[in-house]
């Protein structure tokens, strides 16, 4: 007598660009968008680019000018280096991280591939956000 097994369907395989957008979104340390609905009204400071934990360009910026481009660089320098050392819990590592009165935490890879928007650090009102580079 042989033993059957239920039938199990073979798993449909994941475009690359969600995989990849998986990566991203769990390596994430950045923050930016000129005209992400996650910046306040006003217009935000554009401060450069910068890297995710994966090293993925993105735009950086910020929603104050309470906050440096430099600061702003380098609260996501760390948030993407605590990924990196396993620091950020959730699904893939996206956070909530603290750094230094930060919070921060990356975009669900479904919001992230429609918007860009990668990542944002919060402390109050103020916000840094991480776009993708397209």
């Amino acid at each position: 007598m042989q033993v059957r097994r239920a039938f199990r369907p073979h798993r449909q395989r994941l475009p690359v660009s969600l995989c990849l957008a998986g990566i991203v979104l769990g390596s994430l340390a950045v923050s930016a968008c000129s005209h992400s609905p996650a910046v306040s009204a006003s217009k935000p400071l554009s401060c450069g680019t910068g890297d995710t934990a994966a090293h993925v360009p993105v735009s950086i910026s910020v929603n104050s000018t309470d906050v440096s481009c430099s600061a702003a660089k380098t609260i996501e320098k760390d948030y993407a280096a605590a990924i990196r050392e396993g620091k950020a819990p959730g699904a893939g590592g996206s956070g909530p991280v603290k750094i230094s009165g930060w919070t921060c935490s990356a975009f669900p890879t479904p919001q992230m591939l429609k918007t860009g928007d990668a990542s944002k650090c919060v402390k109050g009102t103020t916000e840094i956000l991480a776009t993708l580079n397209t």
